[in-house]
């Protein structure tokens, strides 16, 4: 068994994964390495709620304001440099605290991502011709079409990974979902899995609590600073594009934050349902940090 510990903290958005993973973190006197597909960016701070210096405590953080919104990450080059990250952080530490709440960028940590082939090049613009034409909703039906296993699980709000899993059906001829069953990679350290969820009713209200905190610390002004580049694949998420529609005239403020709230409580909706066929995730309420760090010492 290796001496290299990975604590694996999942959940839904608004949850209090933050919070958690830092008094862990604390503990345990190890850094964190975020698995948010948009905390990444450091052009985009309030919509992907980033935890603040203040609220880091001191403690390392990785993967976090590491990217620009002009690179392009996907799963595969996340994978790539979380192991490599890990592989150099191991050398100073025997555990290790991956917090996120994108299940495709965690199961790429622990289990490994498929390699899968390039796009060609001309279905690629195909596709992107078609999202700015008919919009997500043609992507989405065109994806049900060819990929129904896929369609049943993935963000069907993130154009990102709908075109990818696209180019894989058209340029290959067989569904991603298929492609995506490989081997599961083997690691040099053991996983402890924890997901953080508590009643529906308390997370949405979280969720709504959340936006409205958004709001106020000037996510409508962020939005705008970001509007130029809309078209970027990292900008065509949850809290953005519903501000980006109120700026271009489409709606009012009101409605478009009510929209962002529903949006995410969708979103945490998908969330849950996709870490919790992972029978390995062992649940806490989020208020059970004691709790939680016992369970953590048990295991190590």
């Amino acid at each position: 068994m290796s001496d290299y510990t990975l604590i694996v903290l999942v959940g839904a958005t608004a949850i209090g994964k933050t919070a958690a993973s830092i008094q862990i973190a604390k503990k345990l006197s190890c850094p964190v390495i975020s698995a948010d597909s948009r905390q990444f960016f450091k052009e985009m701070s309030i919509g992907t709620a980033k935890p603040t210096k203040e609220e880091m405590q001191g403690v390392q953080h990785f993967m976090i304001d590491s990217h620009s919104i002009y690179d392009e990450i996907n799963v595969g080059k996340y994978e790539t440099e979380a192991i490599a990250l890990l592989d150099t952080l191991f050398l100073k530490n025997k555990t290790i605290v991956l917090v996120g709440g994108s299940g495709l960028y965690i199961d790429a940590v622990c289990k490994g991502f498929d390699e899968l082939p390039e796009a060609n090049p001309s279905v690629r613009e195909k596709i992107n011709l078609l999202l700015q034409e008919k919009g997500i909703e043609a992507l989405q039906s065109l994806l049900k079409e060819l990929d129904p296993v896929y369609y049943s699980k993935v963000d069907l709000q993130n154009p990102q990974r709908i075109s990818r899993a696209l180019e894989v059906c058209l340029t290959t001829g067989k569904t991603y979902s298929i492609l995506r069953e490989g081997k599961i990679k083997q690691r040099n350290f053991k996983f402890i899995k924890i997901g953080l969820n508590t009643s529906r009713d308390i997370l949405y209200a979280r969720i709504n609590n959340r936006v409205d905190n958004m709001i106020e610390s000037g996510l409508l002004e962020e939005a705008r600073s970001l509007h130029p580049q809309k078209h970027l694949n990292a900008l065509q998420t949850v809290g953005y594009n519903e501000l980006f529609d109120y700026l271009e005239n489409k709606t009012d403020l009101k409605t478009a934050i009510e929209s962002i709230k529903q949006n995410t409580r969708k979103f945490a909706k998908r969330q849950l349902t996709w870490f919790r066929r992972d029978q390995e995730i062992k649940w806490f309420e989020p208020n059970e940090i004691s709790e939680i760090l016992k369970f953590i010492d048990s295991q190590l």
